[in-house]
């Protein structure tokens, strides 16, 4: 692949994961939520908007550092990817669970942009595993998950 169009092509996954393209934005899902909503729960869903938002920082930095690293010990699901109920979440540990997710694609964005990753090779640690379709699980991951919370807070009545 030429430089120009590997350029080009990690361009757009960063676009889609920070921009969401047709999506909203995680950062805009999770932006002015209540702290008394983080863990509200809702009948007819199974999870609250805390647990989705760890999920997606678990979830997120289990592929990154299974993308860097051989060494990197996966996670077993599903007990491992989910966070069990609690009742509050603290400000502190609401805004590093959303900066740990904000720096795990950091992480990942810095793995795109080094030439010496190729995007279609398989990673020598994995089963086929490329860094493309690593980065194209987290921001479809992600996307879904997002839309999860939006769809809580609409139920919630705690969305524009």
């Amino acid at each position: 692949m030429e430089n120009d169009q590997r350029r080009k092509l990690v361009s757009e996954l960063i676009t889609l994961i920070e921009k969401g393209n047709a999506h909203v934005t995680f950062e805009e899902a999770t932006e002015g939520l209540p702290p008394e909503l983080r863990t509200a729960t809702i009948e007819t869903l199974p999870y609250s908007i805390w647990q989705l938002v760890e999920h997606i920082r678990i979830a997120q930095k289990d592929i990154v550092d299974f993308s860097i690293s051989a060494e990197h010990d996966s996670l077993v699901w599903p007990d491992d990817y989910w966070p069990d109920p609690v009742d509050a979440v603290s400000d502190d540990d609401w805004e590093a669970s959303l900066k740990d997710i904000k720096n795990d694609q950091k992480r990942l964005f810095d793995l795109l942009n080094d030439n010496k990753n190729d995007l279609f090779s398989p990673l020598p640690w994995g089963s086929g595993q490329t860094l493309l379709r690593e980065t194209m699980l987290i921001a479809d991951h992600n996307a879904y998950h997002t839309a999860e919370i939006i769809i809580a807070r609409r139920l919630l009545k705690s969305w524009r």
